[in-house]
């Protein structure tokens, strides 16, 4: 059995990840994160703890569904304590990536802004479709509930990532993410990022190749946070057999 230690456990999707453990029968709970107070009871044998190095010391591998304060503080204690990290919190700055740089030397770290094998797909199709439409502009609009904190989302930079890839420009000179006022018009290699917020959307991601008399969209729609949670589950069986590195959920696929 895989103990499995949970930083987010009083999330949205935290809450679904005890749920799916407790109904695997290669999966057991080891630990909780809790920063506050946990709001119901946890099953018999689970640790039940603020500290980073409880968390690792009762766990095989880590799903971390946090904020970037406690990603970082996550691989800190686990350069200490090196265990498998998967790790699906977006809004990470630089000194969070360079963390799980560094953590990925001493550990397998398995990083995604979006768990979902319909994502992982979409990228591999974006950065195909930008490299061959060469002449479209590209638009990518996210829509999501109106709880998130961070905008745009990871998993729409993430796409913007694999579209600029495959046209081979860099993303932070060609995206933007925002229009107001007398811009001008369009430049031709700019990459569009824009964010919409309302209601209970799980997650809506549309990048749209746009041309004169035609254009072409491909979509994702979440419908459910388990396709988030399933995902998750199927990275740490998966990563707790593999080297130190850093990998993503295509690894996993496959793809």
């Amino acid at each position: 059995m895989i103990k499995v230690g949970i930083l987010g456990s009083t999330g949205r999707v935290g809450a679904l990840l005890i749920n799916n453990i407790l109904n695997d029968d290669t999966l057991t709970l080891g630990a909780l994160h809790v920063y506050d107070e946990l709001k119901f009871d946890a099953p018999k044998g689970t640790v039940v703890t603020n500290s980073m190095e409880e968390l690792l010391n009762a766990s095989d591998v880590i799903i971390d569904f946090s904020a970037p304060k406690a990603t970082a503080g996550l691989c800190e204690e686990a350069l200490k304590n090196p265990k498998p990290l998967v790790i699906a919190t977006t809004g990470l700055d630089s000194h969070g990536q360079n963390l799980l740089n560094q953590a990925s030397e001493n550990m397998p770290v398995l990083y995604a802004t979006n768990m979902s094998a319909g994502i992982a797909l979409l990228k591999m199709l974006v950065k195909q479709v930008a490299g061959t439409l060469k002449d479209f502009d590209i638009e990518i609009v996210e829509q999501h509930h109106k709880h998130k904190v961070d905008a745009p989302s990871g998993t729409a930079l993430t796409l913007a990532e694999f579209a600029a890839d495959g046209r081979g420009v860099d993303l932070d000179k060609v995206r933007i993410s925002g229009r107001d006022g007398v811009i001008g018009a369009r430049t031709k290699d700019e990459i569009g990022v824009m964010a919409i917020r309302g209601g209970d959307i799980i997650g809506r991601h549309t990048v749209g190749f746009y041309n004169d008399g035609e254009f072409l969209e491909l979509n994702h729609t979440a419908t459910s946070r388990e396709t988030f949670s399933k995902g998750a589950l199927r990275a740490a069986k998966w990563l707790v057999n593999q080297d130190s590195g850093l990998y993503s959920i295509n690894d996993v696929l496959g793809i």
